[in-house]
């Protein structure tokens, strides 16, 4: 997720660690300045001149994936900074606002519902048992919120140290939670504990596990749909890491995938999705960069506003909604998504 500006003060009583229950607001935040990426960071996040929907292809297979003719339509705007948007079947949408300090769930006419209020409030996923995570920056910590809004702590250390800012996440193909924590939203005022950006797995009892530290500032994170490949962006290198994924949740033979480069101000690589033949979508300068399973650059789709995540969603997970700064976009696609935790829940004999 970009780092942004100064958000308006909340309040929120935390209490870390553990299992139990929060009481839920929390006080008002600003970031630290992390130069060069910031300020390509800060293209999403200060509300540009909107730009014009276009779809540009490097290559004919792009067209295999989106139809030419296909429409871009707002579901939701007049937001703050919009992020980690999660699909639930029951027909609406989860969305985090970073500036707004809210978790919303927005359904298909555009209408809106508070679920929590929380500082800075980032990636979010769904779990395995249908449970919501969140990548909670000013807590510093992976948290799961239920569906009265109440937040419990699952992860904020790593060997004794805080998490920097916990930023995006993904449910793995063996259940645990894997996630990234750049420095990006650290707050600030508050001293960074951890002597780099970690990649971590959190495991279904708890256990952290570091898996890479060789990141600048690691953001959006996939797996393939065979569970065989993981793939992490790097908002400061703006390249595309793929690692090869073992038993355990081991990564080896790490490498660079691609790469998305740009001017200052046009966006970095953010938040990714894969669809079920292993093309990534993922975003990055201009808007939603599409790729094979090879490396591949097949095209762009270039948005209005600055695209930070998406999600796939939709009854047959064929349309693709994006969180692009001040609004909720969804763009039909010919492809269908694939959604890790719902894969896992078949698997787990859930239905």
């Amino acid at each position: 997720m970009p780092a942004r500006t100064d958000k308006e003060p909340r309040t929120l009583e935390v209490l870390r660690g553990g299992s139990k229950w929060l009481p839920l607001a929390m006080r008002g935040l600003s970031l630290v300045s992390l130069g060069m990426v910031l300020a390509g960071l800060l293209a999403s996040k200060s509300h540009p001149e909107q730009r014009k929907f276009e779809m540009k292809a490097e290559s004919a297979s792009f067209w295999k994936l989106v139809s030419p003719g296909a429409k871009l339509a707002t579901l939701a705007s007049g937001l703050g900074f919009t992020e980690g948007p999660v699909w639930d079947q029951k027909g609406f949408l989860y969305v985090s606002d970073e500036e707004l300090n809210k978790i919303f769930r927005i359904y298909l006419d555009g209408r809106r519902e508070e679920l929590v209020s929380l500082g800075d409030p980032d990636g979010n996923t769904y779990d395995s048992q249908h449970q919501l995570l969140d990548c909670a920056s000013y807590l510093r910590a992976i948290i799961r919120i239920s569906h009265a809004g109440e937040i419990q702590v699952l992860a904020d250390r790593f060997e004794g140290k805080r998490f920097n800012s916990p930023n995006d996440i993904v449910t793995g193909p063996d259940g645990a939670i894997y996630f990234t924590d750049p420095t990006l939203d650290l707050p600030k005022g508050e001293k960074k504990e951890l002597p780099y950006q970690g990649v971590y797995r959190l495991d279904p009892g708890g256990r952290v596990t570091l898996l890479t530290s060789e990141l600048s500032q690691p953001n959006g994170l996939a797996f393939s749909p065979d569970g065989t490949k993981f793939y992490v962006d790097d908002s400061e290198q703006r390249n595309i890491r793929v690692y090869d994924f073992r038993p355990g949740g081991k990564l080896e033979n790490g490498r660079i995938f691609g790469e998305e480069p740009g001017s200052k101000g046009e966006g970095v690589p953010d938040g990714m999705k894969v669809d079920v033949d292993g093309n990534l979508f993922v975003t990055g300068p201009g808007g939603i960069w599409v790729w094979d399973a090879s490396g591949r650059h097949l095209g762009t789709i270039l948005l209005p506003e600055q695209p930070a995540n998406l999600a796939w969603g939709d009854a047959d997970l064929g349309t693709l909604y994006i969180t692009a700064t001040t609004s909720v976009y969804r763009l039909k696609t010919t492809t269908r998504g694939f959604v890790p935790y719902l894969v896992d829940k078949s698997h787990s004999g859930g239905n």
